[in-house]
């Protein structure tokens, strides 16, 4: 993307005006998205974004600054424009790289790939929708893939390159009737080529969201109250990387807004509780072989039997948290960000708890099928979440489907009272934003068991 001399140049003259830390960041990615109603493609673009940017630190202060023209002459301006933030005299110079250079598996190509083939995709997986039921009124397809290269370098001496395939397909189903509407949904990612879709039923892709969004027609709203609730595999990993880990980036923790600080070495989960955020599992949505830093990714362990061990963090923070160590965890959207504190794949770990047992023996409470979108307050851990496939259990049997739940608490109040964990673990791909943008995360976990949340609805009695 740049010779070695001029990236070099540019580092140093980003450092003249006193700081003590320089890195640019390039990027070169390429994006397809394909989006289908009922088997018709309603749009398709192809899109290219370069661009660099150029961060300079000296202490905890940083300056940002970024250009889309990758020319040497711009990218040079770009550094002078990053250091003028900065006051104060040359004190460091950029040290003898060493390279590091990595990439995701990668066997077939986007740029080999041909739109009929994407838009074969969405139409079977529509089909099958639609043919589930009558009361399927509509279907949306979305396909997106993205070839993200990177190349960040910096003045402590790293130079890394990282290429990053993504693929992700969306099924989408309404059912209605009466005038009322349900929708379904499914949507797989691999950080991978289109080789991913080899594996991909999109048949059983597309019935299964439609089996949702029927199933939630016909459910009654979900009674309310604080009873014992069973979150299956797969998103409702969502709590964790909500409620507990946006807790623990460096992000909030170096600024004291995380009710989890000053917790290091202390009980904040059940003892059956091991949370991990790994970003090197090949092929996963999150995944990355390097960070945004250039720094190696690895595996966390966040949690071990509900001990807290470790925060995720960058350079920034790890200035902020009294030299805490580098996570790997640094990551931007893109160029025209600077890079904070994120997470890759994170889950909890398997436990030893049988699955079944887990609503046999809960009384009466929710099994929360899958989960939707939610909101959370890192500084107080507080949540609320919905459930887009829910069902009420008695007597520890399934009785009827429920719709319109919602799960409402404390983060860490929800962390002390999982008392199951089964295994199996199940990731589902998701897009997180932060300070520094939107990026692919994974969600995941086994079927849990809460032994008490409360519950929202607007149902009574069932």
């Amino acid at each position: 993307m740049i010779k070695q001399s001029i990236a070099e140049a540019v580092l140093n003259e980003a450092l003249k005006t006193g700081g003590d830390y320089s890195e640019l960041f390039m990027q070169d990615s390429e994006f397809n998205t394909i989006q289908t109603v009922n088997g018709h493609v309603e749009q398709a673009s192809y899109q290219r974004k370069a661009g660099a940017g150029v961060r300079v630190l000296k202490g905890t202060r940083c300056a940002y600054a970024y250009t889309a023209d990758t020319s040497d002459e711009a990218i040079m301006e770009t550094a002078r424009a990053a250091a003028a933030a900065i006051d104060g005299v040359a004190e460091f110079e950029t040290k003898s790289f060493e390279y590091r250079k990595g990439g995701a598996p990668y066997e077939r190509r986007f740029g080999t790939v041909t739109n009929d083939e994407r838009v074969a995709l969405l139409r079977e997986g529509s089909e099958a929708a639609k043919a589930y039921s009558d009361e399927i009124t509509q279907v949306v397809g979305r396909y997106l893939d993205a070839d993200h290269r990177i190349m960040v370098c910096n003045s402590n001496g790293i130079w890394a390159e990282d290429r990053r395939p993504r693929t992700r397909i969306f099924i989408q189903s309404v059912a209605m009737k009466d005038g009322v509407a349900q929708t379904g949904a499914a949507s797989p990612g691999r950080g991978m080529g289109f080789e991913f879709y080899r594996g991909v039923d999109m048949k059983e892709l597309g019935r299964k969201a439609s089996k949702q969004a029927v199933t939630m027609l016909h459910a009654p709203e979900c009674p309310a109250g604080a009873v014992p609730v069973v979150i299956e595999s797969g998103f409702g990993g969502v709590i964790l990387h909500e409620a507990c880990v946006h807790g623990l980036e460096a992000t909030s923790v170096g600024r004291g807004n995380s009710v989890f600080c000053g917790k290091l070495g202390q009980r904040i989960a059940s003892p059956i509780v091991n949370a991990v955020d790994d970003g090197t599992l090949p092929g996963e949505w999150g995944s990355i072989a390097y960070d945004d830093e250039g720094t190696p990714s690895q595996r966390n362990l966040l949690i071990e039997n509900g001990i807290l061990k470790t925060y995720l963090v960058d350079l920034l923070g790890s200035r902020r948290m009294d030299g805490h160590p580098l996570t790997g965890s640094s990551r931007r959207e893109d160029y025209t960000y600077a890079p904070t504190s994120r997470m890759t794949n994170t889950f909890f770990a398997d436990g030893k708890d049988d699955p079944e047992e887990m609503i046999r023996t809960m009384g009466e409470g929710l099994f929360a099928a899958k989960m939707g979108g939610g909101s959370v307050n890192p500084l107080t851990g507080e949540f609320n979440f919905a459930v887009s496939e829910g069902y009420w259990v008695r007597d520890g049997k399934i009785i009827s489907p429920v719709r319109g739940a919602t799960l409402i608490g404390m983060g860490a109040d929800v962390l002390m009272k999982i008392d199951r964990i089964g295994s199996g673990i199940v990731l589902e791909p998701g897009m997180c934003g932060s300070l520094s943008g939107s990026v692919p995360t994974n969600v995941g976990q086994p079927r849990i068991r809460v032994s008490e949340m409360t519950v929202g609805g607007k149902g009574g009695k069932l």
